[in-house]
């Protein structure tokens, strides 16, 4: 029988038992850390957080505390970009729809013109953001013959920008070049909502759009009527908007492909995940120096 969420974690009863005398929290992306929580754990020294997005947590509100945040860069980036390239592969070609046929015994048999998709090989991939996974998406692109453009902050140096034959443009350039876009940046209050209408509408017809980022980054109502009514060909998401439910009108669209959240959910990178996690706890608690902090 599995356990809910609401019965594990932060808001578990064995969590409210013990909260006064807990020095460290090990959290992970549905572990609420905010006011109300800090409030019941007067000692708490650490929250290392198991995820590299860290909008789970009041970062401001643990640094004014002296409690502090660490994340777990690094470990994560090669699982997530191999997630993220073949959610975009599955989307172009269409796979999951092809399964679903086959499986209710739609198939047929060959025709010229059965789930016909987009083409990967030569299109121009555009990623929003060039960290670790943007850059290891690019390098994968790169495989694939993709001309790849990149929205970003900071400009990335020119050695980078040759080794992965990528471009820096304008965040709204991009989704009007772009065949395919790919979003690689943290959840903030400009990057919420960064997917709109009018930058889908912008689009060019039959692209695709994958997110293994967070949710919130992207509109799903407008998501949902831009593939139901053009210019989007299909989409793949491994995260949404108000996680886990997802918007109605996107369950109704066989051009979505839809992941429970498994961008780092190999055995290695969990376990390496973990382990980074415990490795900043210790070294807080033992008056050294954190790993990866994160600052408010």
């Amino acid at each position: 029988m599995e356990v809910g969420l609401e019965h594990v974690g932060v808001r578990g009863e064995a969590f409210a038992r013990g909260a006064s005398s807990f020095e460290a929290i090990v959290s992970v992306v549905t572990d609420r850390i905010d006011t109300a929580l800090m409030a019941r754990t007067p000692r708490l020294r650490i929250v290392a957080n198991v995820a590299v997005g860290y909008d789970n947590i009041d970062v401001a509100g643990c640094t004014a505390r002296g409690i502090v945040v660490t994340n777990t860069p690094g470990v994560l980036t090669e699982a997530t970009a191999d997630l993220a390239f073949s959610l975009l592969l599955a989307a172009a070609r269409r796979v999951a729809e092809g399964d679903r046929l086959v499986r209710r015994g739609g198939f047929a048999g060959w025709t010229p013109s059965l789930l016909l998709g987009s083409r990967v090989h030569g299109s121009t991939l555009g990623l929003v953001g060039l960290g670790r996974i943007g850059q290891a998406m690019a390098r994968r692109a790169r495989g694939f013959g993709m001309p790849v453009l990149y929205a970003a902050r900071s400009r990335a140096s020119p050695d980078v920008e040759r080794a992965l034959g990528a471009t820096q443009v304008a965040l709204d350039e991009l989704f009007l070049q772009a065949d395919f876009v790919s979003l690689h940046c943290p959840l903030t209050p400009e990057t919420r909502h960064l997917v709109n209408a009018p930058r889908l509408a912008r689009m060019r017809p039959g692209t695709v759009l994958v997110n293994t980022a967070r949710g919130a980054c992207v509109d799903e109502a407008a998501l949902a009527i831009a593939l139901r009514d053009g210019p989007l060909a299909a989409a793949a998401l491994d995260v949404f908007e108000d996680e886990p439910r997802v918007h109605p009108d996107l369950l109704a669209l066989d051009s979505v492909i839809l992941a429970p959240h498994i961008g780092s959910a190999d055995h290695p990178t969990r376990a390496a995940m973990a382990a980074l996690a415990i490795d900043s706890v210790r070294a807080v608690l033992g008056a050294g120096q954190p790993l990866h902090p994160v600052k408010g």
